[in-house]
């Protein structure tokens, strides 16, 4: 056993994508066998499938030796000051106006009648919290992006994580019973993108909040909620039951586009190398000790 961690400890990262992988792809393969249709159950067993991350991070910090009340506790930092509380409600917001406005400017149709009501969108921002991406975040930002900027700059580290994170959803494309599985490689390729570009958006949101996880599981949230209220989800993209590839794909991109904008100016207001304006949390914020061996320097 004390070797086993002893090994963990040493390849931190290299154990955590393991363990992260192997836990939510279990989960997925067994809903492939099992050949659920979509629905409420089959969304609740992808949502218990998202919690790779935390289980990886948590088998990491355990075997490292390092404190797992300073990881969790990531998750109950609220005390981020009202200004980037109005920055984590309103940024799902901007997003979904900017993108609405290309979907219509460029002739998407909208049906008004199809609106939900806003208290469908608390549901699903409580939901999305929990159970619905944002109970990645104690992973991907609350373990492995600050790990990997103990050597690397924000931005890089951003990427890395972004890879990671779009690797790990590969078996919801597999499925044909998920949202991914009915996907177009085109809008499979637009969603990589919008994955890396939102990567370096969440790190901005880790980063400037001195390392809140809620504040970004809230946000993953709230942009996922969104997606109800897009003119793409209210509109008929299939109509007479036959699906308008030019609809889906201006769907995909008028959504993917102001997440990219919005990443390409972070990056030019703060740097590549902290995304923020404040210094990079690193693994102390974890409850981890420094890895051992000099860091290199991270630049711009």
């Amino acid at each position: 056993m004390n070797t086993l961690r002893s090994w963990i400890d040493r390849h931190r990262l290299a154990s955590f994508l393991l363990v992260t992988y192997a836990f939510t792809w279990t989960v997925q393969a067994a809903l492939v066998l099992a050949g659920l249709e979509a629905s409420w159950l089959l969304s609740i067993l992808v949502g218990l499938g998202g919690f790779g991350p935390p289980v990886g991070a948590a088998v990491v910090v355990w075997a490292s030796g390092g404190s797992l009340w300073a990881w969790f506790s990531q998750m109950l930092d609220w005390r981020i000051g009202w200004r980037w509380w109005l920055v984590v409600l309103g940024l799902p917001l901007v997003i979904l106006a900017a993108g609405s406005a290309l979907f219509v400017l460029a002739g998407g149709p909208v049906d008004l009648g199809s609106m939900v009501s806003p208290a469908v969108y608390l549901f699903v921002l409580a939901w999305g919290t929990v159970l619905g991406g944002g109970q990645e975040e104690l992973g991907w930002r609350g373990f492995m992006l600050p790990v990997l900027q103990e050597r690397y700059s924000a931005l890089a580290s951003s990427l890395v994580v972004g890879v990671a994170w779009s690797g790990w959803h590969l078996p919801l494309f597999l499925n044909a019973n998920t949202t991914h599985g009915g996907w177009a490689l085109s809008q499979q390729l637009l969603w990589v993108g919008s994955i890396l570009a939102g990567s370096v958006i969440w790190t901005w949101l880790y980063n400037g909040t001195g390392g809140s996880v809620l504040a970004v599981a809230v946000g993953h949230a709230g942009v996922n909620a969104m997606g109800v209220y897009h003119p793409a989800d209210l509109a008929a993209l299939a109509p007479g039951g036959v699906p308008d590839p030019w609809l889906n794909l201006l769907a995909e991109v008028t959504g993917a586009v102001p997440i990219v904008v919005l990443a390409v100016v972070i990056v030019g207001v703060y740097g590549g190398r902290r995304l923020a304006p404040r210094e990079r949390p690193g693994v102390e914020r974890v409850g981890l000790d420094r890895a051992s061996g000099p860091s290199p320097a991270v630049s711009d």
